[in-house]
């Protein structure tokens, strides 16, 4: 998937990419990972929940470990509302009848790919464990964790982060540079200082996620102040190799950054298919 694969490129302060492993991972299982993925996350006539499953099926088989649970839960409705998109639509219409059609069916799916994949500092919760098998369809349960969970939240809000904050981010950097690493990188550094993320929380506690907040912002004011790309290299590498060191890994922000240029791409594949008028 050329997302996943920009992403592992992109410089992401604290997330593991090709300037420097981190958090016991390599560069090369998220590239492993995405190439395994792609394919069942793509192929058509399946549900969400199938995507999910079978991309994190695929995943674990390659990397023996989780790498990409955080973007297979995003991409996997976006995906399907490119593949159920009507003419002329833009991916907002066909994303919302998808997320407002998921069935008990694609919970039960997701909750075993989450189990399979074991993601750090997951626990047990009083409504909707994954542990348990799934009374309610996929987007109630994420609409009941949306409150502590920012993933959840994009099902629960019909993405509004992903469209209103991450795709805005890519549009303009490619506008600018043409250059989907770079785009990711820009829509990274938005998630990262718009709000704490929620995998960090998760695992760390709320604290930190502050802490980390109050960081990146401090880090993104000193880099829109420097002209000099190796110094903004050196900046966010110094930011990189000090969360590393704490072991604090902005997962979230990264899955994110990946959705929002997934979702960039869908649209401009919308865009294109839509018939011309004379």
């Amino acid at each position: 998937m050329a997302s996943c694969r920009a992403e592992i490129l992109a410089l992401k302060p604290g997330n593991v990419h090709v300037h420097a492993d981190g958090h016991g991972m390599t560069a090369q299982q998220f590239l492993d990972s995405a190439e395994a993925a792609a394919p069942p996350l793509t192929a058509p006539g399946r549900t969400v929940g199938e995507r999910i499953l079978d991309a994190v099926r695929a995943t674990r088989a390659v990397a023996g470990c989780n790498t990409n649970l955080g973007i297979v839960l995003l991409t996997a409705p976006v995906a399907q509302a490119l593949e159920e998109a009507r003419p002329g639509e833009a991916l907002r219409q066909p994303l919302a009848r998808v997320l407002d059609g998921l069935t008990v069916g694609s919970a039960e799916k997701a909750y075993e790919a989450i189990r399979i994949a074991s993601p750090g500092g997951l626990g047990r919760s009083g409504n909707h464990d994954v542990a348990e098998k799934p009374r309610v369809t996929l987007l109630a349960a994420m609409q009941e964790a949306a409150g502590r969970d920012r993933i959840a939240a994009q099902y629960a809000g019909h993405y509004a982060d992903v469209f209103e904050i991450g795709m805005r981010a890519v549009e303009d950097s490619r506008q600018a540079a043409a250059d989907p690493v770079r785009a990711v990188e820009a829509a990274y550094w938005d998630f990262l200082t718009a709000f704490e993320d929620s995998h960090v929380a998760r695992k760390h506690g709320n604290a930190t996620a502050a802490w980390l907040l109050r960081g990146a912002r401090e880090i993104r004011g000193r880099l829109d102040e420097t002209a000099s790309p190796l110094e903004r290299k050196r900046i966010a590498l110094e930011f990189d190799e000090d969360l590393k060191r704490r072991g604090i890994n902005p997962g979230t922000s990264a899955d994110l950054a990946v959705c929002a240029l997934f979702a960039v791409f869908a649209e401009d594949r919308l865009s294109s298919a839509t018939p011309s008028h004379p």
